[in-house]
């Protein structure tokens, strides 16, 4: 797409402003009559901020916004101190509408959990008029305080980095668009400039989660190694490595017990997911050889550096990013929910992805050229008859349809 026709979607994106389904979610929510903390997670720079500030827009009573995204993270009386200023807030409105209170990246707050859980049991016995909307980056520590404090007392909305159709809507791209350049709109103006699109993901988008939502609220003892971990992923996108082969090829590599450790950490980021072995049942085979899958193809292609150009014209490597893409859109579609997402490899057969649900197994084959085998995929549903198969591609789904899908209700 010509440079001036990017600049012109993304102009026209800007003036009204693309709205995310979360974002309607989230105000028939808050419109229950069942009060709930209402909370979204999900990655950095797909939109959280902009969609809290578009439901704040639309919120007919007053709204405090307040970010917890500090160099130097705040402690438990940051919640307490703005959530009183709420209070008093809604106080000076009764008998108008609630005052919708609105805290951004409140995993890193050291025990954010136990003061919400105090505030809310409060504001549920005393009914001072406040709706509160939590956002967050990191699914493991949020996870953490909802399971351990919270239960009960919230609704939960995922916000997942942008899909093809988003992109598309927002800023005109086509398929093969997404798939090199993925999904994060803010870097969207930069693809007529590669080196600095690249840079601008590097930078301001893996730097920024790797430094802020992992290693300053986690305890690694090997920060090196996770950066050189993520660094591998994003080389190897949808291959199967072996923890012993990640360990030959990494400095101070440690353990494979610390490999698995580092690779659910990038997951909680929203990074990248090492995808298991599928056995049925009892079978299933922990910590078997990583399917490395990244959730967005930018982490990728601004890691490796080749050009839009060059990896349209390899086709190994365009084949790569095709099946990367199908995993990372299940992933983002499916996350959270009661489903599996695996591989399947029995010596020179295999699967692309094995989706298990409560109801049905999926066995999906990525093709991204004529010549592709199907020989691993009906040797899998001979061996579980009551497989449901899925091809993408040629002679199957074709990629423009899989991709405007939604897994969770297409499926």
């Amino acid at each position: 797409m010509p440079g001036n026709q990017v600049a012109k979607n993304i102009k026209e994106t800007a003036n009204h402003m693309f709205e995310r389904r979360v974002v309607s979610d989230v105000m028939q929510g808050l419109q229950r009559t069942k009060k709930l903390l209402h909370i979204i997670i999900g990655p950095r720079q797909v939109g959280k901020t902009t969609a809290a500030q578009q439901i704040a827009d639309k919120w007919p009573g007053e709204v405090l916004t307040f970010s917890a995204d500090s160099p130097i993270p705040p402690g438990p009386e940051w919640i307490q101190g703005n959530w009183d200023r709420a209070v008093r807030l809604a106080e000076s409105e009764k008998g108008k509408n609630d005052v919708l209170l609105i805290l951004d990246e409140i995993q890193k707050v050291r025990g954010w959990s136990e003061v919400v859980k105090l505030l809310w049991d409060v504001e549920m016995k005393n009914n001072a008029g406040l709706q509160v909307l939590l956002l967050g980056s990191s699914s493991l520590l949020l996870q953490q305080g909802l399971t351990e404090s919270l239960s009960g007392r919230f609704f939960l909305y995922r916000c997942s980095h942008w899909q093809y159709p988003e992109m598309k809507e927002a800023f005109g791209w086509n398929l093969d668009q997404w798939i090199f350049y993925g999904g994060y709109p803010g870097a969207a103006e930069m693809i007529d400039e590669e080196e600095a699109w690249s840079a601008y993901v590097t930078d301001s988008l893996i730097e920024t989660v790797l430094a802020k939502d992992i290693l300053q609220l986690q305890t690694v003892a090997k920060p090196a190694l996770l950066r050189h971990l993520f660094l591998l992923a994003c080389t190897t996108p949808s291959q199967v490595l072996s923890y012993n082969k990640m360990l030959g090829q990494l400095h101070d590599a440690g353990n494979t017990t610390t490999l698995a450790h580092y690779l659910k950490l990038l997951e909680s980021a929203f990074l990248v997911s090492g995808l298991e072995l599928f056995k049925r049942g009892k079978q299933k085979k922990r910590g078997s050889s990583p399917k490395l899958i990244l959730w967005n193809n930018a982490l990728v292609n601004a890691v490796t550096g080749d050009s839009f150009s060059e990896s349209r014209a390899n086709l190994s490597w365009w084949g790569r990013l095709v099946e990367n893409a199908v995993g990372a859109h299940i992933l983002n579609s499916l996350a959270g929910r009661p489903f599996t997402l695996y591989y399947w490899r029995a010596r020179h057969l295999e699967v692309d992805f094995v989706l298990e649900t409560p109801k049905a197994t999926w066995a999906i084959e990525v093709k991204s050229g004529k010549s592709a085998t199907m020989k691993g995929l009906t040797k899998f549903c001979d061996h579980y008859p009551e497989t449901h198969p899925l091809i993408i591609g040629p002679g199957g789904l074709d990629l423009e349809s899989f991709f405007a899908s939604r897994p969770v209700t297409d499926w």
